[in-house]
C-alpha cells in the first residue's frame, strides 16, 4: 500500500505525489521497483517484478509500464547483462557532459554543488574501492560507499543515499571526472530524474576535479598512513570512522563561525 510503500521511501504521501507528478513521475516506482529488484539479488526480470509489487507493497503495477522503468535505469538480471553488455566498462562518449565549473569550486550554500569521484583504498594487494559525494559550499561529506568492485552500482547507491537524505536537490550540479559509472546511461537518467544537473572535468585533468582529489588524499593520509593497520578490513572501519570524524568536526566548525 501507498503508505507502507512511503514508509520505506522515508518520504511523506504529499512528497511522493509531488514528485511523481511535477519533476518525474518515473523516479519513486523506480525505487520501488528498484527494492523488489535488490530483494532478488538482481535476479528478477520485469514478471516477477510485478508479483514482488502486489506481495509487497500491495501496488498494482502494469508489466509493460515497470519494462520500461526498468530499461530506462537499467535494472535488468546479471545473467541479462552479461549477454547483452560486453563493453560495460567503456565510456559512454555521447553522455560526456561539459566542464561547468572551470575550476570555480566556490559555492555560496549547501546543496548547489556536488563533487564526487571513485577512488581505491588498498592494502598489502587486497583492494577495495571508496565512491564518495561532498559538497563543494564546506566539503563535509553527503554520502558514500565502500565496496570490493569499482562498477556502477558503487556510483549509483551513492547517488542514491546522497539525493535520499538531502531530499530536494533540483538544480543542483554534481561534479564528476569522465569515469564510465558518470557517463552512464543509469547515473544520467537518476541525475535527470531528480532535476540535477551534471558536469565533468576534462579528459585527463585531475585539476579541474581538486576538491574530491584533494580529500581522498587528505583521507589516505590521515588513515592509512598515520595508523598500525593489520588489514584491509581493518582499513575500510578506519575509513568509515574517519569520515564520521570528519564530517562531525567539519560540520561543528561551520555552526561556529556562524
Amino acid at each position: 500500500k501507498l503508505s507502507n510503500m512511503c514508509a520505506v521511501l522515508e518520504i511523506s504521501k504529499r512528497t511522493y505525489y509531488k514528485y511523481r507528478n511535477v519533476e518525474d513521475k518515473d523516479y519513486y516506482d523506480y525505487l520501488i521497483i528498484k527494492e523488489i529488484f535488490d530483494d532478488s539479488k538482481g535476479t528478477y526480470g520485469y514478471r516477477r517484478i510485478v508479483e514482488g509489487l502486489i506481495l509487497k507493497y500491495g501496488v498494482v503495477m502494469n508489466g509493460k509500464k515497470v519494462l520500461r522503468i526498468m530499461k530506462k535505469y537499467n535494472l535488468m538480471a546479471e545473467y541479462i547483462r552479461k549477454a547483452k553488455i560486453k563493453h560495460k566498462n567503456e565510456r559512454i562518449e555521447d553522455n560526456v557532459k561539459p566542464n561547468l565549473l572551470k575550476r570555480n569550486f566556490n559555492t555560496d550554500s549547501p546543496n548547489k554543488v556536488w563533487d564526487t569521484d571513485v577512488t581505491y583504498l588498498i592494502f598489502k594487494g587486497s583492494r577495495a574501492y571508496l565512491s564518495t559525494i561532498i559538497d563543494l559550499y564546506d566539503r563535509h561529506v553527503v554520502a558514500y560507499k565502500i565496496s570490493k568492485f569499482n562498477d556502477l552500482s558503487i556510483v549509483i547507491n551513492t547517488l542514491n543515499e546522497a539525493i535520499a537524505k538531502e531530499k530536494d536537490v533540483h538544480g543542483l550540479i554534481i561534479h564528476s571526472d569522465q569515469g564510465f559509472q558518470y557517463t552512464s546511461h543509469q547515473y544520467k537518467a537518476v541525475c535527470e530524474s531528480n532535476g540535477i544537473t551534471i558536469s565533468m572535468a576534462r579528459k585527463g585533468t585531475p585539476i579541474d576535479d581538486a576538491p574530491i582529489e584533494s580529500w581522498h588524499a587528505l583521507l589516505k593520509k590521515e588513515t592509512l598512513y598515520n595508523n598500525n593497520i593489520s588489514s584491509l578490513q581493518e582499513y575500510q572501519k578506519l575509513v568509515e570512522d574517519w569520515i564520521l570524524f570528519y564530517n562531525t568536526k567539519r560540520l561543528k566548525s561551520k555552526k561556529k563561525s556562524n
